[in-house]
């Protein structure tokens, strides 16, 4: 059972890690000849985002499947995912807007990279670190037999199941 809860939490944590820095810094290099390698980090992070949110969707409607605890990591793990996405959505929505800004409106190039940095890159890169850290926490908890009190509070468990929670929880 807590193998199970692990994997939600495990490959959440291979898409931020080995896809958004490790994969990205590695064909980074390559972008200026080819960029078909920088763009398959969107297209593995966009599979991995939606097998999970998919997953824990299955997993709520479908608790025959799973038992209750694999559930509740699985709906930990699509929680980050909807607040990666936004993160990811408004990243793309500031690489718009500069884009906008610099064909139509004559924005200076360095305005622009400025705006996707600032607005877009900056707090992705903050959100991407932070979400790495509560995950790696969570992986723990899932490997100890726990859950963060808030899952446990929406989605509570069974009658007669006994659960442990972290301190302060």
């Amino acid at each position: 059972m807590r193998k199970r809860a692990k994997i939600p939490h495990e490959l959440f944590l291979t898409n931020l890690i080995g896809n958004h820095i490790l994969l990205f810094v590695s064909t980074l290099g390559m972008a200026s000849h080819n960029i078909v390698p920088v763009m398959s980090v969107p297209v593995i992070s966009v599979a991995i985002l939606g097998f999970t949110l998919w997953r824990a969707q299955r997993a709520r409607r479908a608790r025959r499947r799973d038992d209750w605890y694999v559930m509740a990591h699985w709906q930990v793990a699509a929680r980050f995912s909807r607040l990666f996405i936004g993160m990811l959505a408004l990243l793309a929505l500031s690489a718009a807007f500069a884009w906008f800004g610099y064909d139509a409106f004559g924005m200076r190039k360095e305005t622009a990279l400025a705006l996707v940095g600032g607005v877009g890159m900056l707090p992705t890169m903050i959100t991407m670190l932070v979400m790495i850290v509560i995950e790696s926490d969570v992986l723990h908890q899932a490997a100890h037999g726990r859950l963060p009190p808030w899952i446990v509070r929406r989605f509570p468990p069974p009658d007669g199941m006994e659960l442990q929670l972290p301190p302060g929880g």
